[in-house]
């Protein structure tokens, strides 16, 4: 309870105005972070929103009391930004509604990581390099939070900036934590040539200048980048199929053919205007389609397939079964007959010219939504968590496939197919590009999370891996947002929320690689080692202190 006794201790007048005023502005900064995240159309609002926790967090002196601030104003932020992870729908599963209120309180407390390498670095450097460092350990958090098994990077700072197209041209060099980087940086100088103004009534220039370097550089090679870019001359028509089913009730009723005549019919007007490449949207079916059970099913989208000559990307539940165990991976699960399996969160690849399905298993799965943290190394942890509609224990995917829609020798392109939440990694989805992959295919299902603002921040955040690796992203959402992302980030066509619909367009086909697509982990590694180096200094000045005064 140390951590909180600030807040119980009998204060003075003053001592208490001093605490609101801290308050406020610990509030002040979480909303501004907050609101400059879509949808609302307010970017520019992280470039100065931790100014306001600057002020506070300097004058704080011991850790507990550094990180208690820093819980309280993002927590503001997270309450914002990831409010609609517990979905609040009148459908909406009790776990799912415990996983988000336990997200809301919790998540916070990973950004202590920050504040707790900021106060190491004070104690080994003093102020003036920790809070110019900042920046670096923030970052690192950001990349540590995407490693872990209860990852959910869905804030990065970066990730505020998708409707600043031209400012977010220079992540096809630095990445999203790039982004991130920028943001804080302009802050913190923000913040320095304002520090003294109270006494003095000056903006000191030089950090004033920094600032606005810092915002004018990325800028002004987005405005060139956008206009130097090449269009590349290879395109495909594709057509994202919005069949717009109930999340909830699809995994409950035994009424698969109904919601397959659904997506043929959409996938039917999409291929009679010139769709070469149909993609359905996650789980488009609530069936092991290669199962043998389904064989009706599975002819039916061969008859499709052969009859328009179109390529089939597809969301798809898929088992393997095992006769026995050597013959079985170390993930292999077990039903109470006995039976062993694997099954996959995957996409399925149907070709006009080729009888052999290409598939693809998931391999960033949502924390308990879709897999346990830990339970590999605690199995009973399965059986205690378990959602409703029986999507919380997937198999971990173990490679990332790039689908090859070949025609013949002289025309093939190749696809990644990125699974809901895989899209907001920025590393992995560069991971499919470095491997080949000309175009990116999202498939998702964002409709659990009813009109909130989840299904605007995801497709939001795609157009930065549009931009990242200079592609085509074409997003296949079950109830939306479905849209077209050109290499530059700009949305070129989308449906609306809770429609029943289809969407045909051009997207164009390119092989370039960027340098961030070829090296993504250049400022997350760098910030990384400097926070090590930072911890290995405080040590070393730790056991320094206690040797001298061993020897006084």
């Amino acid at each position: 309870m140390k951590f909180f006794n600030r807040f119980g201790k009998l204060l003075t007048p003053e001592q208490k105005l001093e605490r609101n005023n801290e308050l406020l502005f610990g509030i002040l900064s979480g909303v501004l972070l907050g609101f400059s995240f879509p949808p609302v159309p307010l970017p520019f609002l992280s470039f100065f929103a931790l100014i306001p926790y600057f002020f506070v967090l300097e004058k704080k002196e011991t850790l507990a009391s550094i990180n208690r601030y820093t819980y309280f104003t993002l927590f503001f932020f997270s309450l914002i930004t990831l409010y609609w992870v517990g979905s609040w729908t009148k459908e909406a599963d009790t776990f799912l509604k415990i996983s988000g209120i336990a997200l809301l309180i919790f998540s916070p407390f990973f950004y202590l990581i920050v504040s707790t390498l900021y106060y190491f670095s004070r104690k080994a450097f003093g102020k003036k390099t920790a809070i110019l460092l900042f920046p670096l350990y923030w970052v690192t958090f950001e990349y540590l939070y995407s490693l872990t098994d209860i990852r959910f990077p869905w804030i990065t700072l970066g990730n505020s900036l998708p409707y600043f197209t031209k400012f977010i041209q220079i992540a096809d060099l630095s990445g999203v934590y790039g982004l991130s980087l920028i943001i804080l940086y302009i802050n913190v100088f923000l913040y320095l040539s304002l520090k003294d103004y109270k006494l003095s009534k000056k903006i000191k220039s030089v950090p004033a200048i920094i600032a606005i370097s810092f915002f004018l550089i990325p800028l002004i090679y987005g405005i060139i980048r956008i206009h130097t870019l090449n269009t590349p001359v290879k395109k495909v028509k594709v057509g994202l199929i919005q069949p717009n089913i109930n999340p909830w009730d699809k995994w409950q009723a035994e009424n698969s053919n109904s919601q397959l005549n659904i997506l043929l019919n959409l996938s039917e007007k999409a291929a009679a205007e010139g769709a070469k490449i149909i993609i359905w949207p996650e789980s488009a079916l609530p069936v092991y389609l290669l199962s043998g059970n389904n064989n009706f099913a599975v002819e039916q989208i061969y008859k499709f397939v052969l009859t328009n000559k179109v390529f089939l990307l597809t969301g798809m539940p898929d088992i393997n079964r095992f006769l026995n165990r050597n013959e079985a991976p170390k993930d292999v699960k077990e039903t109470k007959s006995g039976i062993l399996y694997t099954s996959y969160n995957s996409i399925l690849l149907f070709s006009p010219y080729t009888n052999d399905i290409q598939k693809y298993g998931k391999i960033k799965l949502v924390p308990f939504g879709e897999h346990v943290p830990f339970v590999e190394a605690l199995p009973f942890l399965g059986d205690f968590i378990k959602w409703q509609v029986g999507i919380s224990s997937w198999n971990v995917g173990k490679e990332q496939v790039v689908f090859n829609l070949r025609e013949n020798k002289d025309s093939e392109i190749k696809a990644a197919g990125v699974i809901c939440i895989e899209s907001i990694y920025p590393d992995f989805v560069a991971g499919f590009v470095k491997k080949g992959a000309e175009i990116i295919a999202v498939v998702t299902n964002d409709s659990w999370y009813g009109y909130s603002s989840g299904p605007f921040q995801h497709e939001e955040i795609a157009v930065l891996r549009a931009v990242e690796n200079r592609r085509t992203v074409v997003r296949a959402a079950n109830g939306g947002i479905s849209c077209i992302i050109n290499p530059s980030g700009n949305i070129i066509s989308s449906t609306k929320l809770f429609t029943s619909n289809y969407l045909v367009g051009d997207a164009v086909i390119s092989d370039e690689k960027t340098f961030y697509t070829q090296y993504p982990l250049i400022i997350p590694l760098t910030a990384s080692f400097i926070s090590i180096v930072t911890i290995l200094f405080f040590i070393y000045n730790l056991l320094s202190i206690k040797v001298k005064k061993r020897h006084e």
